[in-house]
């Protein structure tokens, strides 16, 4: 059975050249990796391993480069910096294949770090707002070490694990990790109506965070007998639950509940799914699944991208070379939904970035990553509408784009396009 001390006695376990796995967004274990990296004057070359996570990540300052790596699945902001600093790594994997990586020992863990709620009368713990691929992680790591909290919401599903599957647990009182829901501008509410009138009655969807999902969910109202079937959730489905919009009825995969692998929100979003049994968590390599997602008829997978091609082709993870994001599930969800019955895969996208630079543009930048290919891409859709690229010639698609594009930028997009592709036959044709 494992036993009760400190963050700071706990991680002593930890030796140089071990490889610590750490529970993701919400749910990071802060107290435990603060105290790993109070022992950086002890430890050599220990790889701290994770998706997104929130919070200070202490071990990621370059000055402890000699101490720790870290190595993301999905890159967060608080480590971004390590990747130009030299002191951290990027591993690109899709989330419904990360938990295959720990159990086909292609990544071995020494160690995991997990958040989870107190034991209950019969022992066993939740692994609360985040089961992504913790639960391979706890099945595969030598020494399980648990941050136990009374504020971690007890959720239903994968993550529901016994005292005994850990070593050490560390009791703490804190809030989980928060995010409040951002104005939606009018841009995004234009963006949310386009995604919305490609939604029928009786869809499942998968959206991520951010405003434009918000601004979709926010004119679904008078839609009804939707399902959720998503990475991902957060505050805006709430009120779409409680109005009895979303109820899962018509869902292929485990019908009258809501399916995810993390949550992230605010406090309303974590006491709504504290011990309710409608949120079921699973682990990604479910959630994720291609071949269960596309079990679900109408199913509609809502994701972003940095910028898009005028072939179709989608970058989500980089601004040139370099690396912003990661994969994570988008090919999931993108290729899931367009093999469900009655499907629709969408990427949604402001037309210009913050400084005013188009979005659609006529070649991705050198470097950027494609992570979903121009044959995957079915809708993009910015404030200027959208664009049906499915089945559509070259041609079409660049006619499509153009049309969705920020009028300030069209001309000069088509121009560049047409001029560049010119140059690159001649360049195919002539020696």
């Amino acid at each position: 059975m494992p036993r009760y001390t400190t963050a700071e006695e706990a991680v002593k376990i930890i030796q140089s050249n071990q490889r610590v796995y750490v529970q993701a967004a919400a749910a990071t274990p802060y107290f435990l990796t603060k105290a790993l990296s109070e022992r950086a004057p002890e430890l050599r070359n220990v790889e701290l391993c994770h998706l997104h996570t929130e919070g200070e990540a202490h071990y990621a300052d370059p000055a402890l480069s000699d101490s720790f790596h870290v190595n993301s699945f999905f890159i967060g902001k608080n480590v971004r910096h390590t990747l130009a600093a030299g002191n951290g790594s990027y591993t690109p994997v899709f989330l419904s294949e990360l938990p295959n990586l720990f159990r086909r020992n292609i990544i071995s863990l020494d160690v995991a770090f997990i958040h989870v709620s107190p034991p209950d009368a019969h022992g066993y713990c939740s692994l609360g707002v985040s089961v992504e691929a913790t639960l391979a992680a706890i099945q595969n790591a030598k020494t399980v070490i648990a941050q136990v909290n009374p504020q971690m919401p007890r959720t239903f599903g994968d993550g529901i694990i016994h005292v005994s599957q850990m070593d050490y647990l560390v009791e703490v009182d804190t809030p989980v990790f928060s995010h409040g829901q951002d104005a939606i501008s009018e841009t995004e509410n234009r963006i949310g109506q386009y995604v919305a009138s490609l939604i029928d009655d009786r869809s499942t969807l998968q959206m991520g965070i951010g405003s434009i999902p918000n601004a979709a969910l926010s004119n679904l109202k008078n839609h009804k007998d939707l399902g959720l079937h998503t990475e991902m959730f957060s505050d805006g489905v709430i009120d779409l639950i409680e109005q009895g919009v979303i109820n899962c009825k018509y869902k292929g995969v485990i019908k009258g509940r809501a399916l995810a692998t993390f949550l992230i929100g605010s406090q309303r979003l974590y006491d709504f799914v504290n011990d309710n049994p409608f949120v079921e968590m699973r682990e990604s390599s479910f959630v994720n699944d291609t071949a269960q997602i596309r079990r679900n008829p109408k199913m509609v997978a809502i994701n972003s991208a940095i910028e898009v091609d005028m072939t179709g082709q989608v970058c989500a993870d980089s601004i040139g070379m370099k690396m912003y994001s990661g994969v994570g599930g988008q090919m999931d969800f993108i290729r899931g939904a367009s093999l469900s019955e009655g499907g629709k895969a969408i990427i949604a996208l402001p037309s210009v970035t913050k400084n005013g630079a188009s979005r659609i543009v006529p070649f991705l930048k050198q470097g950027a990553g494609v992570v979903t290919t121009r044959a995957h891409a079915h809708y993009i859709i910015t404030e200027y509408g959208i664009a049906d690229l499915y089945g559509k010639t070259l041609k079409q698609r660049n006619k499509a784009l153009v049309e969705i594009a920020h009028p300030d930028h069209r001309e000069t997009i088509e121009r560049s396009f047409h001029e560049g592709a010119k140059a690159g036959i001649k360049r195919v044709i002539l020696p």
